[in-house]
């Protein structure tokens, strides 16, 4: 079940809702404990034992781990919580990757191999796994108190808002929130707006544009052209942009509905001018969670210049292979990880002196490059396809597959797209008066885009953002009622 889908529209959602404000604020954990597990095993039924087992096993390791009295002890128990996780995550998510890398490394000539049978990935194992994580080691530095109940304990793992797509959230940063919350009427309805914009964000741009990259990137390498192959690439720029954001949007919307305020995950970060720029805006949560809990205790910053660009390249090459167990993703984590680094040289104080334009023009080159490896299926087709954006392939024109999708539509949407990755485009959907929630973005606006906005200020905003709230739901439910193109793209992480 995801949240783009009719049965969770019309059916899990308003259930879930109505019974939560039914009962009393003693049984509400209880029962969004219950419903995020259906929500769960409503697509992964076999692999709910294995959750429930995570949940009671890190509620264990917290308590352990408050209970100890000396720090030696603490460390055991936290070394122990962390290694058992991370176990369980490459078993399920590495182990045939990496036995099938290790016997092609064998060879024949050996007789040791290792026979490894494929798992199926359980559906949001990473993010789950870095939570769990994430509440061993805030109890370890004393920065949350560890939960005496497993129901509190399986709401913070299982909340299913943030359960197979993120965004991460660390654990002292809900603490407070899953013992103690209240929700108003201008809480739950920001939360209603922003679940709606995030769900157009998916089904009307990232689900059009995501059919005409597929076909683009499922083009043989030898009938790539140039055109071709940087409509396919800008097409999967925007697409995981809008599919990733929106689904944070619908995640903090839902959270919202229920009272809680989940961190914000993207800050537009098509408009950054390095690549450092754009990890402060792209996927904050895991970039956050990355620096908290693994680039700050290898050094962080602290080290020498040496040590600290092998700290980032590190950081970063994981984080590739916490997308999925492949060399694109290894790739793809290691070239930002070279880039940052390269940034943190001479280069980078050219690039800040550099004009606007010029480092933007550079990091979105940089960023579509890397986006070629993390779409591709094979290293070797990512190459292929890098080498027809830039004159080397040996096709000509576009396929008459992706023929099919050269129409108004694909191009309306892809400026449409181009539009809304601005922050420009939200001026009339904010209250700059008011501000009670976090913004979906902290880049400030012109002078004269914020006094227009201040022109539509009061009823008349009012009326029009209901309005566009019922067009997009409408528009979404249209597309998902005719059974259009809805991929969930997460089932790798």
């Amino acid at each position: 079940m995801v949240f783009s889908s009719a049965i969770f529209l019309y059916v899990f959602l308003p259930v879930t809702l109505g019974l939560y404000y039914a009962l009393t604020h003693r049984l509400r954990n209880m029962w969004l404990l219950v419903a995020s597990l259906i929500f769960y095993a409503w697509g992964e039924p076999v692999y709910l034992p294995l959750m429930l087992l995570s949940i009671l096993f890190n509620w264990l390791i917290g308590l352990c781990i408050e209970w100890a009295r000396f720090r030696k002890l603490e460390f055991v128990i936290l070394t122990v919580g962390v290694c058992v996780d991370v176990l369980v995550l490459v078993y399920y998510k590495y182990a045939f990757f990496l036995a099938s890398n290790f016997n092609a490394l064998m060879g024949s000539h050996h007789h040791f191999h290792l026979n490894v049978v494929r798992n199926t990935l359980p559906v949001g194992i990473s993010f789950f796994t870095f939570h769990s994580i994430s509440y061993i080691v805030d109890v370890y530095r004393r920065e949350a108190k560890a939960l005496r109940s497993p129901l509190n304990m399986g709401v913070y793992i299982s909340l299913f808002p943030q359960l197979i797509a993120g965004p991460i959230i660390r654990y002292h940063d809900i603490a407070e929130q899953i013992m103690h919350r209240s929700n108003t009427l201008e809480r739950f309805s920001s939360g209603v707006e922003r679940f709606v914009f995030g769900l157009g964000k998916k089904v009307l741009i990232a689900n059009v544009l995501g059919q005409v990259a597929d076909q683009v990137f499922a083009t043989p390498s030898g009938s790539l052209s140039a055109p071709a192959a940087w409509l396919g690439v800008l097409c999967y720029t925007l697409q995981i942009y809008f599919d990733f954001s929106g689904y944070s949007d619908m995640a903090i919307g839902l959270a919202r509905m229920f009272g809680f305020e989940l961190t914000e995950n993207f800050n537009y970060p098509y408009i950054s001018r390095s690549v450092r720029e754009f990890w402060r805006r792209w996927h904050i949560s895991l970039s956050t969670w990355f620096r908290d809990y693994l680039y700050i205790p290898l050094g962080g910053n602290r080290a020498s210049r040496a040590r600290v660009g092998a700290n980032l390249f590190v950081v970063f090459l994981l984080c590739g292979m916490w997308h999925g167990a492949s060399w694109n993703f290894a790739f793809w984590g290691a070239f930002h990880g070279a880039l940052l680094v390269l940034e943190r040289s001479r280069f980078g104080k050219l690039l800040d002196g550099a004009p606007r334009f010029l480092g933007w023009c550079y990091t979105m080159l940089m960023v579509m490059i890397g986006w070629v490896f993390f779409r591709a299926d094979g290293f070797s087709y990512a190459l292929s396809y890098l080498a027809a954006m830039f004159g080397g392939g040996a096709g000509r024109g576009f396929t008459p597959q992706v023929g099919l999708y050269l129409n108004a539509q694909t191009a309306a949407t892809i400026v449409l797209g181009m539009l809304l990755a601005t922050p420009i485009a939200t001026a009339f959907a904010r209250d700059w008066r008011n501000r009670r929630f976090p913004d979906h973005s902290k880049e400030p606006l012109p002078a004269a885009v914020v006094s227009l906005s201040d022109a539509y200020q009061g009823t008349p905003l009012l009326y029009i953002r209901l309005l566009a709230i019922a067009v997009v739901l409408a528009f979404c439910g249209a597309e998902l009622a005719a059974g259009t193109y809805n991929p969930f793209i997460y089932f790798r992480f």
